[in-house]
């Protein structure tokens, strides 16, 4: 007993650095922005707020620190649960905890994004993608790549506009899944998650968020502001995307990794 009990300390010390498996070489990576006073919001919220306790040595001699923190749901790296946009949508609690993991694909358009900063993912593309790799979208975690992390945490170029309110809502400029795409993945697919490394799933100019409806309505969770997207491959990765479990909540904050085997 004692043996497995060392055993499994020595495989979670190893979880998230590089590794072996099966004689393979594997490494995990983080693709979660930190929360912290640079972390982006949408325009209407007011950001994380982090307020340190009374941390260092205590009377007794030990160190202690205890912090509190302020947060919406929906900012950093986050989950939009179905019922952000949907009445009858599983909530944050609700969705089945297998939805957030499994295997990844990589959808990379940054090349069109780069072109057209409000592009919209379109059905060819991803039938595009599945016609060059031989792999259907199936039982899978979708992972849109734009580019758009690599401008995190520049607001001005992430979102395209430094203003707050509704005001900034009408300036936002990003790309992002087209409502066609959406229905296309969840009408002709079966796809666990969908994840994007812009701040909406919806492209920056939307007004009827037309994607999360179609994906919220499917009971089809999505992670936004995904990171590090470029240090994954299109596939062969193995991803967990675990949300604070937020009873009755719409999102919440993700802690999403992927495993990378070479």
């Amino acid at each position: 007993m004692r043996r497995q009990w060392v055993e499994g300390l020595v495989m979670a010390a190893g979880l998230f650095g590089a590794g072996t498996r099966g004689g393979a070489a594997e490494t995990w990576i983080d693709l979660t922005h930190p929360f912290n006073a640079d972390t982006i919001f949408w325009p209407t919220e007011t950001g994380f707020q982090f307020d340190p306790g009374n941390n260092g040595p205590t009377p007794k001699g030990y160190y202690y620190a205890a912090n509190r923190f302020t947060t919406a749901e929906h900012g950093g790296t986050h989950l939009d649960a179905p019922r952000h946009f949907s009445a009858t949508g599983q909530t944050t609690d609700e969705i089945p905890v297998d939805r957030f993991v499994g295997d990844a694909v990589v959808v990379d358009v940054t090349a069109k994004c780069a072109a057209n900063p409000v592009y919209e993912i379109t059905p060819d593309d991803l039938v595009a993608w599945e016609g060059e790799h031989q792999r259907q979208f199936v039982d899978v975690i979708v992972l849109l790549k734009t580019g758009w992390a690599s401008r995190w945490p520049d607001r001005k170029a992430y979102l395209g506009t430094e203003l707050k309110g509704a005001e900034g809502v009408a300036n936002l400029k990003f790309p992002g899944l087209g409502p066609e795409a959406a229905n296309w993945l969840a009408q002709q697919r079966r796809v666990k998650a969908i994840g994007i490394d812009t701040a909406s799933i919806d492209h920056g100019p939307s007004t009827h968020f037309l994607s999360h409806q179609v994906l919220c309505g499917a009971n089809i969770p999505v992670i936004e502001n995904v990171a590090a997207l470029d240090a994954v491959p299109a596939t062969g990765a193995f991803v967990v995307a675990l949300p604070m479990k937020i009873a009755g909540g719409s999102g919440g904050p993700v802690r999403i990794i992927a495993r990378v085997t070479d």
